[in-house]
């Protein structure tokens, strides 16, 4: 009950309330009632700290890269490239999101990539929604080549035992095949909005410049997470340094204050993230893991993983997907990292079958509505229900395959 409760609230958020109003007192309800020992409740809390960590620093990074203009470079990259042709620009809008997803969470995609796409459809005179469609898809599927993409990824990566580098070769063909078959279905279900285009005014403007220090300091934590994973250090390390030097160059040049950075970090977030982590684990505690121990596929062979990724998707879109995968990481390590691949593919691309499967499509959902364009659920659920299980099959068989070879 105090698992839907949450998830009822992050769903609805009333009078625009944050997730933790809700999550935060039901943590506390678990824990005083005895549904998971006090000390269940600080080993879960000291088990996600890094990875909170680590989305608060991600979370600046990506604050910071937008203030120094990367996106808007981007838009004006995707407006010049498409030329007003809106096959075009859907394909610079699955190759920029997909990057973006990938480098700087999919956070970075759905708040700082979806109102540039808005702006660059309109500058271009196309219909904006396959474009804006792309924006959630891919910040679900295009969030599977690495440890940083997704705070999924980061609990997956902490249970598979892998290194930073074999995450990502395990992940990089898995990665490309979900990603073109969501660009194949793309092109087909929305035909129609992609062979109209209004004439647009011609754009005289000044392209902004690209942000040589942003993408710089993006480029060195890149690099800085492979080696620190090669000594083992934790990437929450990495990206708290990537995060301190783009917020210490706007606080020393005075365009943020010490205020902004805190805000730009979600604290209200991060607290229902470690909340949401208590409850779950509660849920685990009396029952659930029993129950999905009896059903999970075990074994690294193509229908076992076929399996593991189909009922993590089915579990994503019932509980949401990071209550999904706190459940489901434990019962799938000691099968190996295969097995809790395949869990990260049906948890990052199984949420794109409905609204509640993600935080991020519920945040995407609230993004577009400001924007003043109509998400028909119909619509939404026709579409996921192509794109997700062809893409989820070709990349559990992309998986399978890496791990032949790898």
């Amino acid at each position: 009950m105090l698992l839907a409760a949450v998830l009822a609230w992050a769903v609805v958020r009333p009078f625009g309330w944050p997730e933790a109003v809700m999550a935060v007192p039901a943590a506390g309800i678990a824990v005083a009632t005895g549904a998971i020992p006090l000390d269940h409740a600080r080993a879960e809390a000291e088990r996600l700290g890094p990875v909170v960590g680590f989305l608060a620093a991600v979370l600046v990074l990506a604050h910071f890269c937008a203030a120094e203009g990367l996106f808007q470079a981007c838009g004006a990259w995707m407006a010049r490239w498409a030329a007003g042709r809106p096959v075009r620009l859907l394909t610079a809008v699955f190759a920029l999101a997909s990057a973006i997803t990938a480098v700087l969470s999919l956070d970075a995609t759905i708040v700082l990539l979806t109102p540039v796409v808005f702006a660059t459809a309109a500058r271009t005179g196309v219909r904006p929604k396959p474009h804006v469609y792309a924006c959630t898809h891919l910040s679900n599927t295009a969030s599977l080549l690495l440890p940083v993409s997704n705070l999924t990824n980061l609990l997956a990566f902490a249970a598979s035992g892998l290194s930073f580098t074999g995450f990502a070769a395990l992940m990089a063909l898995p990665w490309l095949a979900a990603i073109a078959v969501e660009y194949v279905v793309f092109r087909r279900f929305f035909a129609r909005d992609l062979t109209a285009a209004a004439p647009a005014a011609p754009d005289t403007a000044a392209p902004p410049r690209m942000p040589l220090f942003a993408v710089v300091t993006v480029a060195c934590t890149l690099t800085g997470f492979v080696v620190a994973s090669a000594f083992g250090v934790d990437p929450a390390w990495v990206a708290a340094a990537g995060a301190l030097v783009l917020a210490g160059r706007a606080l020393a040049r005075r365009t943020a204050t010490p205020l902004t950075v805190v805000r730009a970090a979600a604290p209200a977030f991060l607290a229902f993230v470690l909340a949401l982590g208590i409850v779950v684990r509660a849920v685990v505690d009396n029952g659930l893991a029993g129950v999905l121990g009896h059903v999970l596929p075990g074994g690294t062979g193509l229908p076992a993983l076929l399996g593991v990724a189909a009922l993590a998707a089915a579990l994503a879109n019932l509980i949401n997907n990071l209550p999904a995968v706190l459940v489901l990481l434990p019962l799938a390590a000691p099968a190996g990292p295969g097995a809790v691949l395949a869990v990260l593919l049906g948890v990052n691309i199984g949420p794109n079958l409905t609204y509640a499967g993600s935080l991020a499509t519920l945040l995407w959902r609230r993004i577009v509505h400001q924007h003043e364009h109509g998400v028909d659920l119909g619509e939404f659920t026709r579409l996921g229900l192509i794109a997700v299980p062809s893409s989820l099959a070709a990349a559990v068989v992309a998986l399978w395959g890496s791990l032949q070879v790898l």
